[in-house]
C-alpha cells in the first residue's frame, strides 16, 4: 500500500451472467477470468484491500485462492441483471465501514477486463492523485465507430445522432479523420473518492477525468466472439495477460 489516501479495490463478480454463463470464472490462459483482476490489483501495491463482491460461495473460494478478500456475499436484491453499480458499491463501503475499515477512495476493476496490468493500475492511481478537483477517473479509448455516423431511425426517416456538424459538410458524410476526436469508456478501471458514492449517490460524481488505456489494457471479454478474439490475440502474441505466480484453482 502506498502512502497518501487509502483506496480499496472492488472486483464485482456476480454469478448470473447470461451471454456467457459463468464468464467471470471461465478459464483463460489456464486461470479463471477473475484471477487476473485480483492479481493485478494485489501486485499493483495501490490498495489497502482487494475485495471481490460476489453472490456466489464458489466464486468466493476462487477469489480467496488468488489472494482477494470476500468479507461478505452480495445480497440477491443487488445482484441482478439490472442492479446498478451504486447499490453494491455503497453496500460494500458501508459493510467495510461498519467493521472499522474506511477508505478514502475505491476502484472498480471488472473481471471482464483481464488484460489490465498492475502497471496500468499504478499509472491510473498516480494520474488520479495528481489531478485536483475531480470526483472520479474512468478508463477510455478512442472510439472505433464514431457517433457522428450513427442515426436515430423513426419509421421511414433517419436523423443524425449528432447533428452539430457544419451544414456544408455534415459529419455523417465526412471522413473519420476529419471528425472530432471522441472517446468511449471501456471496463478497464474506475477510481472515485468514497464520498462520491456515500454522499452523492453515484459511482462517478459530476467531475470525471479520463484515463487513456494503451495497447491491450482496455480489451473487454463479454461475448463468445470476444473470447475467440482474445484467444486469437494471445496465440499470436498480440496481447499479454498479467502474470499469475501460483497454481490454478482446483475445486475441492
Amino acid at each position: 500500500m502506498t502512502d497518501g489516501p487509502s483506496c480499496v479495490a472492488f472486483i464485482p463478480a456476480r454469478s448470473g451472467s447470461k451471454r456467457v454463463v459463468d464468464k467471470n470464472v471461465r478459464l483463460l490462459g489456464g486461470h479463471p477470468l477473475l484471477a487476473y483482476s485480483i492479481r493485478s490489483a494485489v501486485d499493483s501495491g495501490v490498495f489497502g484491500a482487494v475485495v471481490v463482491a460476489t453472490d456466489s460461495e464458489h466464486y468466493a473460494a476462487i477469489a480467496r485462492h488468488y489472494g482477494a478478500e470476500v468479507p461478505f456475499l452480495r445480497p440477491a436484491e443487488i445482484s441482478g441483471d439490472t442492479s446498478p453499480d451504486i447499490a453494491w458499491v455503497r453496500y460494500a463501503l458501508e459493510t467495510l465501514g461498519a467493521a472499522g475499515r474506511n477508505f478514502d477512495a475505491f476502484s472498480i476493476l471488472r473481471p471482464t477486463s483481464p488484460f489490465r496490468k498492475a502497471g496500468t493500475i499504478r499509472r491510473a492511481w498516480a494520474e488520479f492523485l495528481a489531478e485536483q478537483g475531480v470526483d472520479s477517473l474512468r478508463a477510455v479509448e478512442k472510439c472505433g465507430q464514431h457517433p457522428a455516423k450513427m442515426w436515430i431511425v423513426r419509421g421511414k426517416r433517419m436523423h443524425p445522432l449528432l447533428p452539430m456538424g457544419p451544414a456544408e459538410q455534415p459529419w455523417h458524410s465526412s471522413q473519420y479523420a476529419a471528425l472530432p476526436v471522441v472517446h468511449v469508456q471501456n471496463a478497464s478501471l474506475e477510481i472515485a473518492w468514497s464520498r462520491v458514492a456515500t454522499e452523492g449517490g453515484t459511482i462517478a460524481g459530476e467531475v470525471l477525468m479520463p484515463f487513456l488505456t494503451e495497447a491491450d489494457e482496455g480489451l473487454d471479454v463479454n461475448t463468445e466472439e470476444d473470447w475467440w478474439y482474445v484467444n486469437h490475440l494471445l496465440e499470436r502474441g498480440q496481447a499479454t495477460l498479467p502474470p499469475i505466480d501460483m497454481p490454478p484453482f482446483e475445486a475441492g
